[in-house]
């Protein structure tokens, strides 16, 4: 189908979603729950005002929710072996071409007190304390794409200390206590064991503060820019100091004005400058620094601790701490568009498998997006974005819609718009930045 002088494959797109739900059939042993997975997936990429059993069976034009629950709570398949699966595609349709892992956490704020993992604790969803459940996510990012491929989820210590507690959500016995950040070493040495040869590793303070997550990484010889507090502290020629005071005994000359990304408004342009720091002795070969960036406009600093085994160049350094953004965008995606938040599940099994299918539809749009982009956007229009593509793969493969010229015209109308917004955000930065 052709609109504006963009072709829309659907017939693509549909072998797309049936060869990535044919990589995963064998990990379930029977034919009705992978059928029921298949039409749960779709569930998840479907426009439903809200996404629970209830909704996803309805949509799949089953007579009550009792099939989907029984999928995520009892049903027999592996969802530790379709997480896998979703990284080993990850790998291959997205390449490996400055591949980077980038860890953080998220939450979704629930009521009540028995669905597993729920306590009153810190959320940056909320922006500050509420009764939520966190869980740790791992993003896959390369040059063409990115894209959650693992997840863990954080049970506080009220939780391990009561059996009984852990016993009725389904807790298997074995499960104690676990840092955010030993959740995350977990999921790095699972990735990188299974074949994502990423060169960095990109977090946010919480992991950058974990000595032991840092070691970890530079044994392996994993390069990372892993952002610090403003109290941390670091070791020089010149000893040892917080980094906000050494910060502070920079020369003008130390900061470079280098971009960490394009973005929707044009490039994110900051000051940078970098320290060398003195590793103990009997740490592994390689070169460390601590990453400064500057706000240009209000001066206000953010710190990071980077290690490389080989020499890199401070642009190198300054790309990777950009690019940790894209797990923000793939929380923003995936909660908007495939339902990562939604659930209504209160079980161990049940959150592990609803949010392995959420990565799973998640990883269909991911590499959608990047097929499409591998061919240039005509003269006009921004590329298609994945919110675009679900947009219209809801309406051209799952509603099948009877008149789908109407639909790429609007989709062609939608990317000039954005096109000609995009333009403009970029000469405004032009003209404005020094």
């Amino acid at each position: 189908m052709v609109a504006a002088g963009h072709s829309v494959d659907r017939d693509r797109w549909r072998e797309t979603f049936d060869g990535l739900m044919a990589r995963v059939a064998g990990r379930f042993t029977r034919v009705e729950p992978r059928r029921r997975a298949r039409a749960f997936v779709l569930g998840l990429l479907s426009d439903l005002p809200r996404k629970n059993c209830w909704t996803i069976a309805e949509h799949a034009g089953d007579a009550g929710p009792a099939g989907m629950r029984h999928l995520l709570r009892k049903a027999v398949w592996d969802a530790d072996a379709v997480r896998d699966d979703i990284r080993a595609v990850a790998v291959e349709r997205l390449g490996v071409a400055e591949a980077i892992l980038v860890v953080d956490e998220t939450g979704d704020v629930k009521k009540g007190v028995h669905t597993v993992g729920v306590r009153r604790q810190y959320t940056g969803t909320a922006g500050r304390i509420e009764n939520a459940q966190v869980g740790v996510f791992l993003t896959y990012t390369t040059t063409v794409g990115h894209t959650l491929i693992d997840r863990e989820l954080y049970l506080p210590a009220s939780w391990t200390d009561d059996p009984d507690r852990c016993a009725a959500a389904g807790v298997p016995e074995d499960t104690g206590f676990a840092t955010k950040t030993e959740l995350a070493r977990r999921m790095l040495v699972r990735a990188l064991d299974g074949g994502a040869a990423a060169a960095w590793v990109a977090g946010d303070e919480v992991y950058g503060a974990a000595s032991a997550l840092r070691t970890m990484l530079e044994s392996r010889g994993v390069g990372y820019v892993l952002a610090v507090a403003c109290d941390h502290r670091v070791t020089t020629a010149a000893g040892s100091h917080r980094v906000d005071a050494m910060v502070a005994r920079l020369p003008k000359r130390a900061w470079q004005r280098l971009s960490g990304g394009a973005g929707a408004k044009g490039h994110r342009f900051h000051d940078w400058a970098w320290i060398t720091v003195t590793a103990p002795d009997d740490a592994p070969p390689g070169h460390r620094w601590l990453l400064v960036r500057r706000n240009r406009r209000t001066g206000e600093l953010a710190f990071y601790r980077c290690y490389s085994r080989s020499v890199v160049a401070l642009s190198a350094l300054v790309r990777v701490a950009g690019r940790r953004w894209t797990i923000e965008e793939a929380f923003q995606t995936s909660k908007g568009q495939t339902g990562l938040d939604e659930h209504q599940v209160r079980t161990w099994t049940s959150w592990h498998r609803w949010t392995t299918l959420v990565l799973l539809a998640h990883l269909f749009l991911a590499i959608t997006t990047a097929a499409e982009r591998a061919v240039p956007a005509p003269a006009g229009l921004i590329p298609l974005t994945l919110n675009e593509i679900r947009h219209l793969f809801i309406r051209l493969v799952i509603k099948h819609v009877d008149r789908p010229r109407d639909c790429l015209h609007w989709s062609w109308w939608r990317r000039r718009h954005q096109y000609r917004a995009q333009q403009a955000h970029y000469q405004r930065q032009v003209d404005q930045e020094p």
